[in-house]
């Protein structure tokens, strides 16, 4: 993974908490990330470049009328104001490439000063239970999470199979096990193979704090989640509304992508 800067720009060490999205059903990580970097009014500070994820261009999400700008796979910002780096992430990582993708993830963040790393992501609503937590702690608890009433993630297991071959796949010079998946898999199997668990174990394999952020949902119309996550992202980190700079209920920005998610409006002179 190859960071490239913008003109000017430069990654300020000091800000040691990283935000990006586990990419999931219904994408509400990634909705999320969106409403944190307009909200916040984030400085893009460059983008990633990683053979792992698959390549894909857009028009800038966050401007209100197109400038040019190109929207990338990995995109970096920073709000000077929250001392934060979000990493936005657009397209999907190649399958069978997740846990190169969360290594070369998790190498950039310990390159550059990261301590505490907030991971969103969602759950698939037929498995749900309740809204939970994960954290860095050995088993999954979390003192902060706590007194906010979240939860750990009921069925995170450390000692269980998948997540003890995760972390050991995780290590620097670890080898794949051909015979792993060779026994049938389980429902206990079914949350370590996430992205969000390949992040997670990377990240706390460099010895980083990690706080997996997820809520349940369906595919569909998942904008009202996004603001329920970005709200509690918020008050996981201790951020402000008077450091957003909306001027509704909340002091969100929505995304001016967002009025286009569903595709352009028709053309009325149809009618």
């Amino acid at each position: 993974m190859e960071f490239h800067r913008d003109e000017g720009k430069q990654l300020n060490p000091n800000y040691s908490t990283l935000i990006l999205p586990a990419l999931s059903i219904g994408n509400v990580g990634q909705l999320a990330v969106d409403l944190l970097i307009s909200s916040l009014n984030a400085d893009k500070i460059g983008y990633l470049d990683d053979p792992n994820v698959l390549p894909c261009v857009g028009n800038d999400a966050y401007s209100p009328s197109p400038l040019g700008k190109l929207a990338l796979p990995l995109e970096a910002y920073e709000s000077s104001s929250s001392a934060l780096t979000i990493v936005q992430q657009r397209s999907p990582v190649i399958k069978g490439k997740m846990l190169e993708y969360a290594k070369n993830m998790a190498s950039f963040a310990a390159a550059n000063g990261k301590k505490h790393v907030v991971i969103l992501s969602s759950l698939d609503f037929g498995r749900w239970k309740n809204v939970n937590m994960s954290s860095s702690n050995v088993d999954g608890t979390d003192a902060e999470c706590e007194r906010l009433g979240w939860h750990r993630l009921q069925d995170y297991n450390p000692a269980q199979r998948t997540w003890k071959y995760l972390d050991a796949l995780a290590e620097e010079g670890s080898v794949p096990d051909e015979d792993f998946f060779l026994e049938e898999l389980g429902d206990e199997d079914y949350y370590p193979s996430l992205p969000f668990a390949a992040l997670f174990s990377c990240f706390k394999a460099k010895g980083l704090k990690v706080t997996c952020l997820l809520c349940y949902c369906s595919e569909g119309d998942n904008i009202p989640e996004a603001f329920d996550m970005a709200e509690a992202t918020g008050r996981r980190i201790g951020l402000s509304h008077d450091e957003f700079h909306g001027n509704g209920a909340g002091k969100w920005i929505t995304p001016f992508s967002w009025q286009s998610v569903y595709g352009p409006p028709a053309d009325m002179t149809l009618f």
